[in-house]
């Protein structure tokens, strides 16, 4: 970190010197982890989660400071959330998801999944991720970014269209045209699970579809994701059995 900040700092060289040389400097308060009481509600539990995760604030610096590799089986990449559990590092949208999979671990009736936008603005693309939380029969999202309407969302939308649209809201607020949605499976809550993480198991092109042919996209993504649950809750009945 600090051959990077000499590296784009005019100053870097001597900033990093003076720095590291003063032993008063103030002590940067740290977020703690957040803990639950078993009384306390799983929207209430989820917006904890959000508020921790955006006390670390988001990371301008340039650098990332944690390598995440989608590639890499679900119990490495919960290693990698222990990691900034500890350091209490800014963080950047796609570390928040892997952050926020792993304060959800011990939440089995909350579902998680990625969701992931590809959006267009004067030419350029620009890419962004957030976890998308399924409990109770309502949606909603866990994440960070630069602006505050593309992070969380609270479980309050009745279906995965109704989620979709208010992140696709935003975008438009900053002139951006949403092209391109991928949605994950639901992640495993055993934090020592190999399996991979399932980044994209629907791509929707979003400017290519109407309004009730992404409807129905999104729709059968959520059965699939139901019936992979079910799935999954029949396996362990009959592991246990």
């Amino acid at each position: 970190m600090w051959h990077h900040v000499t590296r784009i700092h005019p100053d870097g060289g001597a900033l990093g010197r003076r720095i590291r040389g003063t032993s008063d400097l103030p002590k940067i308060p740290v977020p703690s982890v957040p803990t639950f009481p078993a009384s306390i509600s799983v929207p209430h539990r989820l917006e904890a989660i959000q508020r921790y995760i955006r006390d670390l604030q988001y990371n301008h610096t340039g650098t990332q400071f944690f390598e995440i590799k989608k590639s890499r089986p679900l119990t490495a990449l919960m290693d990698i959330a222990k990691e900034m559990t500890r350091e209490s590092l800014p963080i950047k949208c796609l570390e928040a998801v892997i952050l926020g999979i792993y304060l959800t671990n011990s939440m089995p009736n909350v579902e998680r999944f990625p969701l992931s936008f590809k959006t267009q603005f004067s030419g350029s693309h620009f890419r962004h991720i957030v976890l998308g939380v399924h409990s109770g029969g309502r949606f909603g999202a866990l994440g960070i970014s630069r602006r505050q309407d593309l992070m969380y969302k609270p479980l309050e939308f009745r279906t995965l269209s109704d989620l979709l649209q208010e992140f696709q809201a935003a975008y438009r607020g900053y002139w951006h045209t949403l092209c391109k949605v991928k949605i994950g499976h639901y992640v495993s809550h055993d934090p020592h699970s190999v399996e991979q993480i399932e980044w994209k198991h629907s791509v929707l092109d979003v400017d290519k579809l109407s309004n009730e042919e992404l409807r129905k996209e999104l729709e059968r993504h959520t059965r699939d994701m139901r019936l992979k649950v079910r799935t999954r809750h029949l396996q362990l009945k009959h592991i246990k059995s």
